[in-house]
């Protein structure tokens, strides 16, 4: 069984500790704990390894965020991945700070990376493990807010949610999204 475990951000120093790339710092905490490193790939940096006789392909696309969907469609097909096998770890204004929920498939809700992989890969069925950034922000300034640096109280607190949305991450290839999301979500 193969999987896709794709962790949503943008490319470059001035993103790498926003909001927004939760899904590539998430996936920087996995490879370091399975003792691989990125590679740079296409239209993405990538690498992998084997859990419970899975083999698990991690993506972070370098086409920056609107684009991913150029990324995790490229992958799927290279790899030959199944969409019910492709997991995407995303921010989430709507959900508190550290809040995680795993979900089959859904709406893009105002996210332009989860928008372009709905175009791409052929609709909204595609699972998701959104990571709730929380929304202490004033009208209007939502995307100063995202695309903004963590709080030092956030900072602190960031590992563990990182290291429950792993534990999230591999139970979904190792016994699958429903069996996952009965265990975790809250």
């Amino acid at each position: 069984m193969k999987y896709l475990i794709v962790g949503l951000g943008n490319i470059g120093p001035e993103y790498e500790l926003t909001r927004h790339n939760v899904g590539f710092l998430t996936l920087d905490r996995l490879a370091d704990k399975q003792g691989v490193s990125w590679k740079s790939g296409r239209l993405a940096f990538t690498t992998e390894f084997k859990f419970k006789g899975r083999h698990i392909h991690l993506i972070k696309p370098t086409t920056y965020m609107n684009l991913s969907g150029k990324a995790v469609n490229y992958w799927m097909k290279e790899l030959s991945i199944p969409k019910e096998n492709v997991l995407v770890i995303v921010d989430d204004v709507a959900l508190p700070f550290g809040k995680l929920r795993m979900r089959g498939k859904g709406s893009a809700a105002g996210h332009n990376g989860l928008k372009n992989i709905e175009e791409l890969t052929g609709g909204q069925d595609y699972p998701r493990l959104k990571f709730g950034i929380g929304d202490d922000y004033p009208k209007g300034r939502q995307v100063e807010y995202v695309l903004g640096r963590w709080t030092q109280q956030e900072i602190d607190e960031l590992p563990m949610y990182m290291d429950k949305a792993i534990e999230m991450t591999l139970s979904f290839c190792a016994i699958g999204i429903n069996m996952t999301m009965t265990q975790f979500n809250e």
